[in-house]
């Protein structure tokens, strides 16, 4: 596999010219395409087409929903949105729907409009259930070995996630899996924020030991602490969502945006379905390819959303900020030493996700990194990444640290920093 900063270093010093010396469209079209073509050799032309179809545990529990009942009444579509799974949900009573829960866990778990306890309730089912899948899988003769100790590890993954503290909002085993955790009570939190991981998430590393930090549960608890310490009076929840099929590896797939196409619906339905969403403010913390999926995203967003904060992006798909259409503020970092500095940010073929947010161009507001470390160190306490991202998801505005470079990043920003009002 051949990794994108290792592509940019060896282009960028083949003996032409820079794109900043030579002022022209051509070499920048050339490194673009000498990319496109490096990628398409090395991880071939089918990693284009990633497999998109459904299949696996919650494939089988959407079929049986399909031909359920409750009541005397069929069930509703569950793509049909929080509109009418909302409305559908209360017209039963909590033994029925804790009844859909236990009986259809898979698609109750998931169904954005269902209540959140509910989704936990079916979660925790639902997890029970995958874990002793894997642990019958653990000491089947049938799969080699290195299918029993990847059942060995999901299975101690489910386990994790099934602790009496954890909220699960969103679970599916099928696959390399996906899932979404709650920090907090998002039932009546003023403040939400939503961590959007990059590349190469699943459902063994929603969560790390080892560099807890680099990994989405790390990032949304970290993340929430220290918003509750940034304003304590606030009340804030966060949402650690990798409920999206992010690409795997560095390769085309990462290069290019259907898999943020995907991720993109899912996650503005995902904010959509919010309870008390006309009571609060979301904000997006988007690392990585994540900031492609929020960069799709961003134009169908909820007016809700009044922050869209990238750190390590490779583009966000577009040109400038303004290319967007959101009246979300967007915000950009990138410390020092982060690989992803070296990836070329254009866009050609469908390949290269555009601008760099934090370049002086794109028009983000840029904030400052320092003590972060590397591609996956923004959210590491201590660091001014993560500051920067409580002080946005409390609303603290003035309390952000800019980037050096862009002084006025504030200006403005307390514009829009109070919740909604129950009849806006």
């Amino acid at each position: 596999m051949t990794y994108l900063p290792a592509l940019g270093n060896q282009l960028s010093g083949s003996g032409l010219p820079p794109a900043e010396a030579s002022g022209t469209t051509a070499w920048r079209a050339l490194l673009a395409l000498s990319v496109v073509f490096v990628l398409l050799a090395t991880t071939g032309w089918t990693a284009v087409h990633e497999h998109s179809g459904e299949s696996g545990p919650r494939a089988a529990a959407l079929e049986s929903w399909s031909e359920g009942s409750i009541a005397g009444r069929d069930l509703p579509d569950p793509e049909a949105g929080p509109s009418v799974i909302a409305p559908f949900m209360d017209s039963l009573n909590g033994r029925q729907q804790h009844r859909l829960a236990d009986r259809y866990p898979l698609v109750v778990g998931n169904l954005d409009g269902a209540p959140v306890e509910l989704r936990y309730r079916a979660n925790h089912r639902a997890l029970e259930d995958a874990r002793d899948v894997e642990r019958s899988r653990m000491v089947d003769d049938r799969l080699t070995d290195e299918g029993r100790q990847s059942a060995e590890q999901r299975m101690h993954r489910f386990e994790s996630l099934l602790l009496p503290d954890r909220q699960i909002l969103a679970f599916d085993p099928s696959g390399r899996g996906r899932a979404a955790e709650v920090f907090g009570d998002l039932d009546n939190a003023q403040r939400i924020s939503v961590v959007v991981p990059g590349v190469d998430t699943e459902l063994t590393n929603f969560e790390r030991t080892q560099r807890k930090y680099s990994a989405p549960v790390g990032m949304a608890h970290a993340l929430q602490e220290k918003e509750k310490e940034t304003a304590p009076t606030v009340p804030t929840a966060t949402v650690a969502w990798a409920d999206y099929t992010a690409p795997t590896g560095l390769g085309v797939a990462a290069a290019s945006g259907g898999s943020a196409e995907e991720g993109a619906q899912r996650l503005t339905d995902f904010v959509s379905s919010l309870p008390e969403l006309d009571r609060s403010r979301v904000a997006l913390f988007c690392h990585s390819y994540g900031s492609v999926v929020c960069g799709v995203a961003a134009d169908d967003l909820p007016e809700q959303v009044s922050d869209i904060a990238v750190a390590a992006s490779p583009g966000m798909r577009v040109d400038r900020a303004g290319d967007l259409d959101t009246s979300a503020r967007i915000w950009a970092m990138r410390d020092s030493d982060d690989w992803i500095a070296d990836v070329p940010h254009m866009n050609v073929g469908g390949l290269g996700h555009g601008a760099d947010p934090v370049g002086e161009g794109f028009g983000a507001r840029r904030l400052s990194a320092a003590g972060a470390e590397g591609h996956t160190g923004y959210f590491v306490p201590g660091t001014s990444s993560l500051a920067n991202f409580a002080a946005i998801g409390t609303g603290s505005y003035h309390l952000l640290d800019c980037a050096a470079r862009d002084p006025s990043c504030t200006a403005g920003a307390e514009h829009r920093t109070s919740a909604p009002s129950a009849d806006t």
